[in-house]
């Protein structure tokens, strides 16, 4: 993976190949795309290469760091929002599904509620933990939630998300050199992070229990 990953990073191609992974990602959370971006954002760490071939000494072009923010995070929005429409039409079906699933069913419930006070900073959380982005996404669609409450909230989540990954990459070969190394510290360090959200996610808070009781019972 890391010699055709390296491979795309001399070409525009990483972009597509970043911007798909992240835009699927919410249907198949074992897409590695924040993989990906750090990779690429690792090789972005090197500079401007020159490669030596048959033909020659070649100019090898990194990817641009502004532009990977801009793939990710794009591509990022339109996933949920793909997501959030299915769920939003998916009828009885997907009702029962979420029904049957205590961990939708309490992630609906308290981002609802998140919603319903104006404030979704756990959609925000929720993009940093491992599923999270889909449940959350899913959720907003099958509960019906307003696009104008979250998609403003998926939005600061791609570009917080994109960026904090993209920084990882783009410093940790900074400071580590561009090697496996620094890749794997990087990607730890995402996993990390990855599972200190989804303890906040999963765990409920006791300001939010009270709001979260009324909507239920209000609705």
């Amino acid at each position: 993976m890391l010699e055709s990953v390296g491979a795309l990073t001399g070409s525009p191609w990483i972009y597509a190949v970043v911007a798909l992974s992240v835009l699927l990602d919410v249907f198949l959370p074992v897409l590695p795309s924040g993989v990906l971006v750090i990779m690429a954002a690792t090789a972005a760490a090197a500079g401007t290469t020159t490669v030596a071939g048959s033909a020659g000494e070649a100019t090898r072009q990194v990817p641009s760091l502004l532009v990977l923010i801009l793939c990710a995070a794009t591509a990022s929005v339109l996933g949920d929002l793909v997501a959030y429409r299915l769920a939003w039409r998916g009828g009885d079906r997907l009702d029962r599904a979420i029904a049957r699933s205590r961990r939708l069913t309490t992630a609906q419930d308290r981002l609802g509620a998140a919603l319903s006070r104006g404030g979704g900073a756990l959609v925000v959380i929720a993009r940093f933990a491992p599923a999270g982005r889909s449940v959350v996404s899913l959720g907003a669609g099958a509960a019906h939630r307003k696009v104008q409450e979250f998609l403003p909230w998926s939005a600061l989540a791609g570009v917080a998300w994109a960026g904090y990954s993209v920084s990882l990459g783009y410093f940790g070969g900074q400071w580590m050199g561009t090697t496996w190394l620094g890749t794997a510290v990087s990607v730890l360090t995402l996993f990390l992070v990855g599972a200190l959200a989804a303890l906040v996610v999963r765990r409920p808070s006791a300001a939010a229990e009270p709001p979260a009781a009324a909507a239920a019972t209000g609705s």
